[in-house]
């Protein structure tokens, strides 16, 4: 009996402990299109009291797992953001068990509603840069990326010099997708011109960046983001635009059209995005050119008339790829590569009076002059983030290769003429250039959280970039081309940069804190192989950065913040070669330039949505362009130089209004004062000042039936960049519509850019013995059509964003 009785105790303890075995709950949660979602959250909660009992979230491939459950009754619910709750009220749990597959219902629709309420301005003051919000911008449509940043505040885009200026200030970086492009110059507008506005998404102004941006750049940062889908599934975005110039006394198809296609498969661990451009485009400009010059007696004076038509096209695709090898861990690549060709006619007339001695006389050149510009880029990257844990830290990696070929054939046939227009002489050039960029950088970033409310940010940096410019030169004399050994050349040029930053960050209640400092070490070598001359350099720079936000209350705060920067000559402002323009004008590089280093101030208020804010920067070497006069051959050289101070003291505002439900104004006002002065300047003196402003407003208007308009103006007082004043006030109205169908999917936009033909510029360059004035009309009245239909799963999802390891680089390779 004793040993049965044991037997018996012993099988209802086992048959208990049986009873009470722990159980595993695994699954997978879907979306309507049996998509996984991941991160989604599990709460499993008891049936009577509805306490949790256990949380989990859904990895990368949508699948979780509920562990160490007890049995019994319960209640599993399913929430994510984006997506209706899901309730399974009864769940009975007797043993481990794989569920079905559970879906989850997207609210896509409800967050389209919202949208619609809450739909961003185009332009937008955040609390370290300004955001322009083109895919929102009407009159953005069918356009360009450089006529966008030219409806910027603070950007002005300098037609004579093919620079972009912020605030008045040039040194401005530009980067796509948190890349510089290596471009510069006319380079850079080019490559703007031909990117159709529908490929962006947003674009950044960054006045002043942290020193975990690379240090050049003296204006600051101009980012633009193009558009990238981030739902899971695959979705995309297809669009097609055409335009129209109207100009006076222009050819009748200065037109454009442009095909985008952005496409975004993302599904389990991998994302796939890629998107494709082709624009065929045509610009035309009219110059117009008076300068007087005096030699020995003999006074003349020059009028001439340039008539330019620049027909290219181009073709742009990204295709990348991120695979998330766990929660913490992402690789990814991405390769980009862009082709333009464009080809430019020049017509030209050269009209000379001539006064000696009382007596007048007259002559004349013409000039037929064309050139055809292949331009390819190819760049690669390798990049890695890991998340240690859900407090922040992190590391990058990146590791960047970017070829860059710039070819160009030029030919000019010039004809001069005596006073009764018969033909006294002609002479025929022709210029090959053949431009090869190499460039390979890798840097690294660490984000370390030192508590809740203290991190800091570290990294590394390299760079190393080879550009070989080979320029031949040829005149066709007595029925041959002969080489011109004064003008052919070999420039050579390699750099090397290796970087590191440190920033430490802090919060408490009412204040925020971010200090940092970054060092640059830059060797460069600078080779004329054709004239054995050689300039080598080698220098360390430091760069601090501070940065102060005071958060008053909920609706006030207050930004101070202080940077210094650096900006590098670029590639071809440092070749030694002389560029024929015409037989009255050449081009020069300058072997010797010094890079200019920048220290800029700034203080920022903001109540809600309106800001105030002041800036000041001084500016030590400044590049800037110059021209050179030589009376006796009346031939005009245009070099690079060190201006030895430029200081730039401006005001902003930006106010936005709500009128109506229906009715949103956005207004931005800036004003400036530049002071330029060197005390050896082409060997004098010069100072030069002015004090200018640029106005921005824009209205938009939401009608029934989904249309809505768009009405902006902008304007540029006249102004000074270093012996380069503009004598004109510029400014355009600009006006669009917009009709929405199929949900919103599919778009309809019309729109016209400078309605009054108002947008042309003048100016002026008066020093030593040069006195010269410009009149430059281009085509800036064009109405654009567009189309645009948006495809596939539109959920919105979180998707990273990333900078490059050639953020410094590719803005400063040379046409």
């Amino acid at each position: 009996m004793k040993k049965l009785f044991v037997l018996m105790t012993c099988l209802m303890a086992w048959g208990t402990l049986f009873a009470q075995k722990l159980s595993k709950i695994s699954g997978k949660i879907v979306d309507e299109k049996a998509q996984p979602v991941a991160f989604a959250v599990l709460s499993l909660k008891n049936i009577q009291d509805t306490a949790t009992v256990k949380k989990t979230a859904t990895n990368i491939d949508g699948e979780f797992s509920l562990d160490q459950v007890k049995p019994g009754h319960y209640k599993l619910s399913v929430s994510m953001l984006g997506f209706k709750t899901r309730q399974i009220p009864d769940l009975i749990v007797s043993g481990d068990q794989k569920l079905a597959a559970i879906t989850i219902q997207s609210t896509a629709k409800q967050l389209k509603e919202v949208s619609v309420e809450a739909k961003k301005p185009f332009i937008e003051h955040q609390i370290d840069k300004t955001v322009l919000n083109v895919e929102n911008s009407i009159t953005s449509a069918g356009g360009t990326a450089l006529e966008v940043l030219e409806k910027a505040p603070g950007v002005q885009i300098d037609r004579q010099s093919d620079q972009i200026k912020l605030n008045n200030k040039s040194g401005v970086v530009i980067m796509i997708d948190g890349k510089t492009n290596f471009l510069s110059g006319a380079d850079v507008t080019t490559l703007l011109s031909n990117m159709s506005s529908d490929q962006i998404a947003t674009i950044e102004l960054i006045t002043n960046p942290s020193s975990r941006y690379d240090a050049a750049g003296n204006a600051g940062i101009i980012n633009i983001k193009l558009k990238r889908n981030k739902a899971f599934g695959t979705n995309g975005v297809a669009t097609f635009n055409f335009g129209q110039a109207f100009m006076p006394n222009a050819p009748n198809d200065i037109n454009r059209t442009a095909v985008n296609i952005n496409l975004n498969h993302r599904q389990g661990k991998w994302n796939i995005f890629g998107n494709g451009a082709f624009m065929n485009k045509a610009n035309f400009n009219n110059i117009v050119v008076d300068r007087t010059t005096a030699s020995s007696g003999l006074a003349s004076t020059l009028n001439q008339n340039f008539n330019r038509l620049n027909r290219g096209n181009g073709f742009q695709g990204k295709l990348g790829a991120d695979y998330y090898v766990s929660e913490k861990t992402v690789f990814g690549v991405m390769l980009d590569a862009n082709t333009i060709k464009t080809k430019l006619s020049n017509v030209s007339r050269t009209n000379i009076s001539e006064l000696q001695n009382g007596n007048a006389n007259s002559s004349a050149i013409l000039q037929d002059a064309s050139s055809s510009s292949p331009i390819g880029n190819l760049t690669a990257n390798f990049n890695i983030k890991h998340d240690f844990d859900k407090k922040g830290k992190s590391i990058t990696f990146d590791a960047d290769y970017s070829g860059f070929s710039n070819k160009k054939d030029e030919g000019f046939l010039a004809d001069y003429l005596n006073g009764a227009g018969s033909s006294t002489n002609n002479t025929a050039l022709r210029n090959y250039t053949n431009a090869q960029i190499d460039v390979y950088a890798a840097k690294t970033d660490l984000t370390l959280p030192l508590s809740k409310k203290m991190k800091i940010e570290t990294g590394l940096k390299s760079s190393y970039v080879i550009t070989n410019n080979d320029f031949i030169s040829e005149q066709f004399i007595r029925g041959v081309w002969q080489n011109d050994t004064g003008k052919s050349n070999n420039f050579v040029y390699k750099e090397n940069i290796n970087a590191a930053y440190m920033n430490l960050a802090k919060e408490w209640e009412k204040w925020q804190v971010q200090i940092g400092v970054r060092a640059e070490h830059t060797h460069s070598n600078g080779q004329s192989v054709t004239d054995n001359k050689e300039v080598d350099r080698n220098y360390l720079s430091i760069f601090p950065t501070v940065f102060l936000n005071q958060k008053i209350n909920k609706n006030n705060n207050i930004r101070y913040s202080y940077s210094r920067r650096v900006d590098r000559p670029n590639y071809q402002q440092l070749n030694p070669f002389v560029f024929y323009m015409d037989p009255l004008a050449v081009d020069q590089g300058n072997p010797y330039l010094k890079p200019q280093f920048t220290d800029n101030y700034e203080i920022n208020y903001s109540y809600k949505q309106a800001s105030i804010s002041v800036n000041y920067s001084d500016t030590r070497d400044m590049i800037t362009q110059i021209s050179q006069q030589d009376d006796a051959t009346r031939i005009v050289k245009v070099i690079r130089q060190n201006l030895g101070r430029a200081q730039n003291y401006s005001a902003n505002i930006s106010i936005p209004f709500k009128i109506a439900k229906w009715w949103n104004i956005q207004n931005n006002g800036s004003i400036y004062f530049s002071k330029f002065e060197d005390g050896n300047l082409e060997g004098a003196s010069y100072q030069a000042s002015k004090v200018a402003f640029n106005i921005y407003t824009s209205n938009s208007i939401t009608l029934p039936k989904n249309f809505s308009i768009e009405v902006s103006f902008w304007l540029n007082s006249p102004r000074v960049n270093g012996v380069e004043q503009t004598t004109i006030t510029q400014y355009a109205v600009n006006a669009g519509i917009q009709k929405t169908m199929m949900d919103k999917k599919l778009k309809f936009r019309l729109n016209m850019d400078d309605i009054f033909l108002t947008n042309r510029w003048e100016g002026k360059l008066v020093y030593q013995n040069l006195n010269m004035t410009v009149a430059n009309r281009y085509t800036s009245r064009r109405a654009n059509f567009s189309i645009s239909y948006g495809f596939g799963n539109q959920n919105v999802k979180s998707a990273r964003s990333r900078n490059t390891a050639g953020d410094d680089l590719k803005n400063r390779a040379g046409s």
